[in-house]
């Protein structure tokens, strides 16, 4: 009998931010640009990171645009 079980997850992380010009196009709140972090993980093992830059929002954390 053969069983196959993945367990696989991205998280986000924001490593750093600053204030930025302009509003949030779907909940009018303020943005920022931040570094951000993404990590994949297989069954809790991490296995691939990506950093990239993003507009986001900080208050819904809505991600506006991105720079990878």
């Amino acid at each position: 009998m053969v069983c196959f079980c993945f367990l696989v997850d991205q998280q986000r992380k924001v490593r750093r931010s600053k204030p930025a010009a302009g509003t949030c196009s779907r909940c009018g709140s303020g943005a920022s640009v931040a570094d951000m972090k993404t990590a994949t993980r297989f069954c809790h093992v991490p296995f691939y990171w990506k950093s990239w830059k993003a507009i986001i929002c900080t208050f819904c954390g809505a991600v506006l645009r991105s720079y990878r």
